[in-house]
């Protein structure tokens, strides 16, 4: 028995280091959150490793303690992106028509958090030149998305839910490229370009387009 600890207490100070832990994870969070706003007005080779300090009310050196690099921090800020915009669909166990549908959420998602959004596109172009820290990081991002879009399709074929002129890799790479295009004009002008509106609408005329539809067998005249 420990008489006298509180609940959760040990004698190693066990308690005391999930304490500190929950604060680390807290500031961690603000600092993705401030590098983010700097990502997303200067761009990733512009922005500054002591403003975003700064912005949490971090010394340089304390900022080095959670990201010891400038890529660590950008990195980071990616697969947190990666996991939030991802959220909506599970692409290993949905089917097709499930998982085009759960890119609508993903838009919707997105169409609330604009400043996430921007810095994201904004490393996104950034990333196409020379040795980008986060050149491969897209690249892999974009090769993941079409591989799960063309796997979904292909079992649709299979199944013999779509039309069996369906190509599966031009679909994917129009997808990515809708929604890439479509956060752009978005981005450059919202009150213009419904995102959630416009892509709801392409996605359901891409559906109509690719499903097959079975022939009405005349039943009735055939039970007569």
């Amino acid at each position: 028995m420990n008489e006298g600890k509180t609940v959760g207490e040990t004698s190693d100070g066990s308690s005391i280091k999930r304490r500190k832990s929950s604060k680390g994870i807290i500031r961690r969070e603000e600092i993705l959150t401030a590098a983010m706003r700097h990502f997303a007005s200067a761009g990733y080779q512009s922005a500054s490793f002591a403003a975003i300090a700064a912005d949490v009310g971090l010394s340089l050196p304390g900022l080095l303690h959670y990201f010891p690099t400038k890529v660590d921090l950008l990195l980071a800020i990616l697969d947190k992106r990666d996991l939030e915009s991802t959220s909506a669909i599970d692409a290993s166990s949905a089917n097709w028509r499930t998982f085009l549908l759960g890119l609508i959420e993903v838009a919707r998602n997105n169409q609330t958090i604009p400043g996430v959004v921007q810095a994201f596109s904004v490393l996104n172009a950034e990333s196409l030149t020379t040795d980008h820290p986060a050149q491969a990081w897209f690249a892999s991002r974009v090769h993941d998305l079409k591989g799960n879009l063309v796997l979904s399709l292909q079992k649709g074929l299979t199944a013999g839910e779509l039309k069996a002129d369906t190509d599966p890799d031009i679909i994917a790479a129009e997808l990515i490229a809708m929604m890439d295009g479509l956060q752009m004009l978005w981005l450059r002008s919202p009150e213009e370009f419904d995102m959630v509106t416009i892509f709801s609408a392409y996605t359901h005329r891409l559906i109509a387009a690719i499903e097959r539809v079975e022939p009405r067998h005349h039943t009735e005249k055939a039970g007569r």
